[in-house]
């Protein structure tokens, strides 16, 4: 097991993100996996506990997830009529769908508005960063900076467990630039359905290289034919099933499926393609751009080759000081991003099949601190939605003239946790057993808001 380290991030609390990218061989089979291939026994092949996929063709979910906590005020609830140390440094314009406004550094998303949905009215009560993620990507509260020990799993592995990939030969579910922290993973589902994580959590200038995987990250090594590798494969799998007798936690068993699902992603090769983007065109490239740009087009690619769920990790939002300058540097990349992956989408036809979610774990303070920035403020955020067969072009939710909190329509963790696994097919009565042995449903409460229907 090798691990690849970035550079760490590090919360207003003190607490350091460190992101790593897994990368393992198969060297005792005779098979190297030269990059990202430590499927952490996530990328499980398809087992007898996932239920049918929604009829027609395969749903997926790309997930932006802005990490830190994303300011409404500067994004998507701007409020120009307020008082200077409420409004912020810029003003609102129009978009393409009369009546919305956004910020006025977000002129590429208002001109794809009419596909996408804005819920102003996002709220809870938790102001911790890794409470309110795991909260926000679990539907369930549960976790906190003082205990970081996942209660419930993410939404993701959710469907990695019950929907499985959209291929036999696809990853279920991918988290790019992650750094590590557990509000992604599957908790009491078991390792088996934690994400596929690779990537580099460093979120500098526009100009970084992102470090993704490529496409000889899943390759066969070298001298080593595929005839020959099944071959070895194959024994292994014998020597395998003698130490699967003595195990009694079933560990070989899961490292037997990861074995099994690694084989079918490099003999299959989409996976391996999926990560190359220099198959794209330079005016498709060009469209995203780099940095968060190419991780949105990653995205893309790895839906197409069947993954179910796919995360990016964007940020850092977590902006207590010049939120002026802060935004300078994101806003144009989440803009070209966002504007890029929803426009691709539709020209492609994929849009009714991708919901694409734009969130973080809480909003910034209505008022600016005396550092000019803006501290953390769970009562009001803005959630950005597009395509997944719901009705777009339209605002969900208000807050009041200084976006405090919600004056219509309140929407919490449990509603956006419903509206993601409505689109994906999943029966949210459905249960699983946690580490005690006792049943939880999926999702407890939770109503995908009927606007959107």
């Amino acid at each position: 097991m090798l691990e690849i380290q970035g550079p760490p991030q590090v919360f207003c609390d003190g607490v350091s993100r460190r992101s790593f990218i897994k990368v393992g061989a198969l060297g005792f089979a005779g098979l190297t996996l030269d990059g990202l291939l430590r499927l952490r026994a996530a990328q499980a092949e398809t087992l007898p506990s996932a239920s049918p996929r929604p009829a027609g063709r395969s749903r997926a979910v790309i997930l932006i997830w802005m990490h830190g906590g994303p300011t409404q005020l500067e994004t998507y609830d701007p409020k120009p009529d307020a008082p200077n140390e409420f409004r912020g440094p810029y003003g609102a314009i129009e978009t393409n769908v009369s009546g919305i406004r956004i910020s006025e550094r977000l002129p590429l998303q208002s001109r794809v508005m009419d596909k996408c949905t804005i819920i102003r009215s996002f709220t809870h009560d938790n102001g911790d960063h890794f409470a309110a993620a795991h909260w926000m990507l679990t539907g369930y509260y549960g976790s906190t900076a003082g205990n970081k020990t996942p209660q419930f799993p993410s939404m993701g592995s959710v469907a990695a467990k019950v929907a499985g990939p959209n291929r036999p030969d696809a990853l279920p579910y991918v988290n790019v630039n992650d750094g590590g922290f557990g509000y992604h993973g599957a908790a009491y589902l078991g390792v088996g359905f934690n994400p596929f994580r690779t990537g580099s959590d460093s979120y500098g200038n526009e100009g970084e290289q992102l470090a993704v995987a490529s496409a000889s990250s899943f390759a066969l090594a070298g001298g080593i034919s595929r005839d020959r590798f099944k071959d070895r494969h194959d024994l292994l799998g014998r020597l395998d099933t003698l130490r699967r007798d003595i195990d009694q936690k079933g560990q070989m068993e899961g490292m037997d499926r990861f074995e099994r699902q690694a084989v079918e992603i490099v003999l299959s090769g989409r996976t391996r393609e999926a990560f190359d983007l220099t198959r794209e065109s330079p005016r498709v490239r060009d469209l995203y751009g780099p940095s968060w740009g190419e991780q949105a087009l990653l995205a893309r690619r790895l839906v197409e080759a069947g993954a179910t769920f796919v995360t990016l990790n964007t940020g850092y939002w977590d902006d207590h000081g010049n939120i002026k300058g802060a935004m300078e540097s994101k806003l144009p990349r989440h803009d070209r991003m966002v504007a890029a992956l929803v426009q691709d989408l539709a020209a492609r036809g994929m849009l009714e099949d991708v919901l694409v979610v734009c969130a973080g774990e809480f909003g910034r303070t209505p008022k600016l601190n005396e550092g000019a920035g803006r501290d953390h403020w769970p009562q009001a955020q803005s959630i950005l939605i597009a395509g997944g067969r719901y009705r777009h072009g339209q605002v969900i939710g208000a807050t009041n003239s200084k976006a405090e909190h919600p004056i219509d329509r309140p929407i919490r963790p449990a509603d956006l946790c419903a509206l993601v696994y409505h689109h994906l097919g999943i029966d949210t009565a459905q249960t699983n057993l946690n580490h005690s042995g006792r049943p939880v449903h999926i999702l407890h409460g939770g109503e995908v808001p009927q606007e959107l229907l």
